[in-house]
């Protein structure tokens, strides 16, 4: 005898049997390691956003508002061509309702509603929705959207003779 243990003097079968066993179970965790970063490696970003998609065939000029922490604030303009879509807000949306205002710049026709706000013909962020006509504002009314409190929210602008604004 040579002093090797019954394991190692057996034709060299058990260490054999050990590195194959231990290459299999390697294998196997690389195997389990990549199905579960796989998914996470190739799937994109999850975009939370309030995105308005003008599907007229008119260009049209967009205001939003929206109440931020203790202010509301109306926000405006985006020039949205026919069939085209664009997002008013980035980020996660923290409110339940917000307000939308669209104006048809080739026929002059409006989506508008009860809710007023401030707004002006130029580029604007306004703050306050009380005495807009006072602070040298004019009075515009907006169409409420209930997001049901999604994360995200699409509008869709659509001629007004079929179903006006729509969301999902």
């Amino acid at each position: 005898m040579t002093g090797r243990s019954d394991a190692t003097t057996k034709s060299g079968f058990v260490n054999r049997d050990m590195r194959c066993t231990a290459r299999y179970i390697s294998s196997a965790l690389l195997f389990a390691l990549a199905l579960l970063v796989a998914p996470l490696a190739l799937s994109a970003p999850a975009s939370a956003d309030l995105r308005l998609c003008n599907k007229t065939d008119a260009q049209v000029g967009v205001a939003v508002g929206y109440k931020s922490d203790e202010n509301w604030v109306s926000e405006g303009w985006w020039n949205l061509p026919a069939q085209s879509c664009e997002v008013l807000l980035e980020g996660r949306l923290s409110a339940r309702y917000y307000y939308l205002y669209a104006l048809d710049y080739a026929q002059g026709g409006e989506w508008s509603g009860q809710a007023f706000m401030c707004t002006r013909e130029k580029e604007f962020t306004i703050t306050g929705i009380e005495d807009c006509l006072a602070r040298g504002y004019e009075r515009t009314g907006f169409v409420e959207i209930d997001t049901g409190e999604q994360a995200s929210w699409t509008v869709h602008l659509t001629e007004r003779t079929r179903s006006g604004i729509g969301g999902r």
